[in-house]
């Protein structure tokens, strides 16, 4: 549910930003359901005679605009941090097709509670210049993400199972477990909060986690080889308020913890990884 990423914003700054979901922790990914998932309210349906013929034109897509600022580890496993502008654009297509700055959505299958679909994004790898204490561990590069999600609804609650294999970059597999619950307080006012556990296959731990013979020596960290396993917890809270019926702000935190392999990597100085974001949105 929030796939919270950083590291990104070295060269590859305004890709980044605009990416927000885009690095390689699962909080980060924070921001492009953000925006998204909550303004769907029919209390608070968007004004369609601001932009005429626009406004036509836009006839079956759901269109947020917006920006603000996320704080997050400068990688997964640092204790040091950034704070990073966050431009943000999402597009859904008659709940059918959502496009954001993580990539494509696209609804496969709905009957009653349950949901599939299907998802086409990308990882952005890890570059070593992003911390002092990645010097000499070498880039993990960029690679396509293709997975799948499925979930089904109970209530105000949704329990959903994800898959995410990276072709390219890591060339790792990550499995998500989570639960999500939103709920409105107010015609303007709707919070919610979510849990997951992250699992990883060996290829990706290692990208990320593990340090060859190689590595340690021009690094100074110990060698270390990483299993598949569970390697993440993450808990969030959030709200979203409706400034009128087009304007929206959102505030989002979270916190991971790492686990496992993970969490005793010489790579990782800090298993504990929060992160924060605060955004401004305007509904088409």
């Amino acid at each position: 549910m929030f796939k919270v990423v950083s590291g990104l914003f070295a060269g590859r700054a305004s890709l980044a930003a605009v990416a927000i979901l885009l690095s390689t922790h699962s909080q980060i990914a924070l921001a492009a359901d953000a925006i998204a998932v909550d303004t769907e309210d029919p209390t608070a349906s968007p004004d369609p005679s601001r932009f005429g013929r626009f406004e036509q034109k836009l006839a079956g897509w759901h269109v947020v605009l917006g920006g603000g600022a996320i704080i997050v580890p400068k990688y997964e496993g640092s204790n040091e941090f950034k704070v990073l502008p966050v431009p943000f654009i999402s597009a859904t297509f008659r709940d059918t097709v959502r496009i954001d700055p993580t990539g494509a959505n696209i609804a496969l299958y709905e009957q009653g509670p349950f949901e599939l679909s299907a998802r086409l994004g990308y990882d952005m790898g890890r570059k070593e210049d992003d911390s002092d204490h990645l010097r000499g561990l070498g880039d993990v590069d960029m690679g396509a993400v293709v997975g799948a999600r499925a979930a089904v609804k109970f209530g105000p609650a949704k329990i959903y199972a994800q898959l995410d294999k990276t072709i390219g970059g890591s060339d790792g597999m990550e499995g998500t477990l989570g639960i999500e619950v939103t709920r409105p307080l107010s015609p303007s006012l709707i919070v919610g909060a979510g849990a997951s556990v992250v699992f990883a296959d060996e290829k990706y731990m290692q990208a990320y986690f593990g340090v060859t013979p190689e590595q340690s020596a021009r690094s100074g960290l110990a060698r270390y080889d990483a299993g598949a396993g569970l390697k993440r917890a993450d808990f969030s809270i959030s709200a979203t308020y409706m400034l009128d019926r087009n304007w929206m702000m959102r505030g989002q935190a979270g916190v991971g913890i790492l686990v496992g392999d993970a969490a005793d990597s010489p790579v990782v100085v800090d298993k504990i990884q929060p992160s924060g974001m605060l955004l401004v949105g305007y509904r088409f």
